[in-house]
């Protein structure tokens, strides 16, 4: 198996060399929250994800619950081809007691260490190529969080550091102590709240920026139903955007934009990610995929241009944003 990133332009993320293609791979969806884990499906969909320029993988030890199924998942995948993708995974969960997984944070400098080591064994792998806190630790200073990643690059275990859902102040922080290279957080035409300060801190600071959920968690396939018609272990199940009330108002805007990318001869998929792409040269968006065929869909938008007047139609379509909170109160990240 050979990759052929002449298929997909590359982007550079952050100042310190990292660089990647286009588009990356979320893995996320192959083990957790989208119904039951697909491990066949998933190990196609990311070397499928690799013929077709993909060099940028999305795992996290929460993805597997402390388990290492997710990144035990990728390492299999990316094993024959392993040199020639940039890997990335996360720490910052408490994960002893799983009624608070995905609540519970521990970024305390031994619990970084022994994350990454678990991680290096389940992907099979010498090296992190990225490690991101997860989530920002209250209890935890910043400063601490970024000392012992530091240390870990200068062990040669990690390449470069990685912050998710952090905000200005703790950006500004961490990368005093040692340089952020990229920066993950939710951003899509439904989720635009880093556009007022997040996105001009990491511009300024010469940090990436990877969007996570660009396609909306699924609403903006087109693919949707309501929050009923899905099964209990699906998110879509009770994400507030699919309630009653949201749900109707976003399938109002989805249909919009779809004819629109329908005039282009696009879906509205490509669509999504290619108004991603516009909003800078050091965006790389990590959509999610559990199917070959969807993978080679989100790859292509990487070769599409929007014009001026298509990105005003999209604004003109969704000013704000989707209608629905991305997150329940309780686990909505804090900056």
């Amino acid at each position: 198996m050979t990759g052929n990133d002449k298929q997909m332009p590359k982007r550079s993320l952050g100042t310190q060399g990292l660089r990647v293609g286009a588009i990356g791979l979320g893995t996320m969806g192959m083990t957790m929250a989208y119904g039951a884990a697909d491990e066949p499906g998933g190990i196609a969909t990311i070397r499928r994800a690799y013929e077709l320029g993909v060099t940028f993988f999305d795992t996290a030890e929460l993805y597997g619950m402390g388990t290492g199924s997710n990144e035990q998942l990728l390492g299999r995948a990316v094993r024959d081809f392993r040199d020639d993708v940039v890997i990335a995974t996360k720490f910052g969960f408490d994960l002893s007691d799983p009624r608070k997984a995905g609540s519970a944070l521990n970024s305390r400098p031994e619990h970084i260490r022994e994350v990454t080591d678990n991680s290096l064994r389940h992907l099979g792998t010498g090296h992190i190529d990225v490690l991101y806190q997860h989530r920002v630790d209250p209890d935890v200073p910043i400063e601490d969080v970024a000392g012992t990643v530091g240390e870990l690059i200068a062990e040669g275990k990690v390449r470069y550091f990685g912050l998710s859902e952090a905000g200005p102040d703790v950006i500004r922080r961490a990368h005093a102590v040692h340089p952020v290279s990229v920066l993950q957080t939710e951003y899509s035409v439904f989720e635009r709240a880093v556009e007022a300060d997040v996105l001009p801190a990491v511009r300024e600071l010469g940090i990436g920026f990877v969007p996570y959920s660009p396609l909306g968690r699924g609403f903006l396939t087109g693919a949707v139903k309501p929050a009923a018609e899905y099964p209990a272990n699906d998110m879509r199940s009770w994400d507030d955007r699919w309630q009653p009330g949201n749900y109707e108002r976003n399938l109002a805007a989805i249909e919009e934009l779809t004819a629109l990318a329908g005039i282009k001869g696009i879906t509205v998929t490509q669509l999504a990610l290619a108004w991603l792409l516009a909003q800078g040269d050091d965006i790389v968006p990590i959509p999610g995929t559990r199917d070959p065929r969807r993978v080679a869909e989100n790859s292509a938008a990487a070769g599409i241009t929007l014009t001026k007047e298509d990105l005003a139609r999209v604004q003109e379509i969704l000013p704000q944003g989707a209608a629905g909170a991305r997150y329940p109160e309780a686990v909505m990240p804090s900056w």
